[in-house]
């Protein structure tokens, strides 16, 4: 403990709501991430469906009755193992600590050691992590009965927008000429089919029928690709918490592309730190010809470079539709570390795996040919 710090372990739904608004305000002063406030962890624990499989470990330091830190953890129970994971981490796309501007930084090991001495986890898994996010502190050796981390050969991208441009017609009259063709015929082909509209979705207009469009066209992509995520599931109320955490805190900026008022792509953005930060986007494949979602994709980044945003940040993943614009690629590192005997045999086996299938992955050199001189009779 160091001058009047004050750890503790936050493992039930009611003490999680108690310490909110002392989260919200750390969050705000230290500038952190829709994905580490209050509001998102609590939308998605209220709302997960396998709740059943789940534990609240959400580590947060005190200084009187201010927050210094919060680790946003929890525990899932997968394949008999027990994975201490990110808080809402199926919903959040950049997982980090939240550490207040004047705190010291080493609190976040503190908070790692805290929790390890708890126990009640076989593996960690801390995975996407930005290049400045305050938990890659955690890679530092650990102490006492604290879990090592270390970096996981396990990592993913972030796709983005970047540039100097003066304005969204710059932008877009420097994209090649068959995207522009592209763009022009994707809108040609819906205006066809009704007056077609690209708008940014009112303050006072309701999400719930958007949301549910969203939710309906999700299903049918998903099982088009045989993919499932309850997120979509029909009567699931987690799409509509996370969205309306977004709206309450100001960030969120919903884009439509409408035929005739009907919605036929959508994409459920927020607004944060300079970035529009694309969180959900899909289309109608009756559409398909038309690629509706990219024609959305073009409108609200120039809308974005038109409000003098920095970047456009597509998030997780880098998905084809999404290297057609990016200009800047990120990659996002993962931290694993064992504390029991299950926990490191699941790591080794995981490590294992990974190099066989690298060694399979690696091209077969032809064989050389022995020269004939060499050859002996």
């Amino acid at each position: 403990m160091s001058g009047g710090e004050r750890i503790e372990i936050v493992a039930t739904a009611a003490r999680l709501a108690e310490i909110g608004p002392a989260w919200m305000a750390l969050w705000r002063a230290a500038g952190g991430l829709v994905f580490q406030s209050h509001a998102w962890v609590s939308a998605w624990w209220e709302t997960a469906p396998d709740r059943r499989r789940r534990s609240l470990a959400v580590a947060v330091a005190w200084s009187g009755d201010a927050l210094l830190a919060v680790l946003p953890l929890a525990t899932r129970r997968h394949r008999g193992l027990r994975v201490l994971e990110w808080a809402a981490k199926d919903h959040s796309d950049y997982g980090d600590a939240l550490v207040a501007p004047d705190a010291d930084p080493a609190i976040v090991a503190r908070l790692w050691a805290r929790l390890c001495g708890e126990g009640g986890f076989d593996l960690a898994y801390l995975n996407r992590l930005l290049p400045e996010a305050a938990a890659r502190a955690l890679l530092a050796p650990g102490g006492g009965r604290s879990v090592r981390l270390r970096p996981s050969h396990r990592s993913e991208e972030s796709l983005r927008v970047v540039g100097d441009w003066p304005s969204g017609k710059a932008w877009f009259e420097a994209q090649s000429k068959k995207t522009r063709q592209n763009h022009r015929r994707g809108q040609k082909f819906i205006g066809e089919k009704g007056a077609l509209r690209f708008r940014l979705l009112g303050p006072e207009e309701p999400l719930e029928p958007v949301l549910e469009r969203v939710a309906a066209l999700k299903r049918l992509w998903l099982s088009g690709n045989a993919l499932e995520s309850d997120l979509f599931d029909e009567g699931s109320p987690t799409l509509a918490a996370l969205v309306r955490v977004l709206a309450e805190t100001g960030l969120l900026r919903l884009f439509v592309l409408e035929c005739d008022g009907v919605v036929v792509a959508v994409s459920i953005n927020f607004e944060q730190a300079g970035t529009m930060m694309a969180f959900v986007t899909t289309y109608d494949p009756a559409l398909e010809r038309g690629s509706p979602g990219m024609v959305l994709m073009m409108d609200y980044i120039q809308w974005s470079i038109d409000r003098g945003l920095g970047a456009v940040d597509f998030l997780c993943g880098a998905e084809p539709f999404k290297l057609k614009f990016a200009t800047r690629s990120v990659r996002l590192d993962s931290l694993v570390g064992a504390r029991t005997v299950a926990g490191a045999a699941a790591l080794l086996l995981d490590r294992g795996r990974h190099a066989v299938r690298t060694l399979r992955a690696r091209p077969v050199r032809p064989a050389r040919e022995t020269p004939a001189s060499v050859i002996v009779a």
